[in-house]
């Protein structure tokens, strides 16, 4: 993954922070997402946020919900719609799983990074998560605290 970073085609464009402070993600796959040419365009412009959607198995077919795509200015004739369901496009056995996945009690698609790979190709990855509870949140936020404090202690006194 450090080698995609240094990319100059590899670009994140929407992360989805909150996904993994709420849920618990126990794997995660990279899937292709069908755009349309004025996506593409606002994407590479950055306009998207990914936080309020979730993937979804239809069908046979998995699906992109509620996901959010600017506008692209430009595009005069052939505009694109802001939400619109977007297909994802897995094997035929990656659906499977993940169909399976979505079975078990609790379980749900999540997106977490909408990116450009290095050969310049909009994908996402989605992970297979599980909801955490109250007390699990807390706990991992004073894990984090915790460790924060602790490497400003050792940068004081070191």
């Amino acid at each position: 993954m450090a080698k995609q970073k240094t990319d100059p085609n590899y670009k994140v464009i929407a992360e989805n922070r909150r996904a993994r402070f709420d849920y618990a993600i126990e794997q995660d796959l990279e899937c292709g997402i069908m755009l349309e040419g004025s996506e593409v365009k606002s994407l590479r412009a950055g306009g998207s946020n990914i936080a309020e959607s979730y993937a979804a198995v239809e069908e046979g077919e998995l699906w992109l919900v509620n996901s959010y795509i600017a506008p692209y200015e430009q595009a005069k004739v052939f505009k694109h719609e802001e939400r619109r369901r977007r297909k994802l496009l897995v094997s035929r056995k990656e659906m499977a799983d993940l169909w399976n996945a979505t079975q078990r009690k609790g379980m749900t698609l999540v997106p977490l990074v909408l990116y450009f790979n290095h050969r310049g190709m909009a994908k996402i990855k989605i992970g297979i998560a599980k909801g955490k509870k109250n007390h699990d949140k807390r706990e991992a936020q004073a894990k984090r605290d915790w460790s924060r404090q602790k490497q400003r202690l050792l940068k004081d006194h070191g």
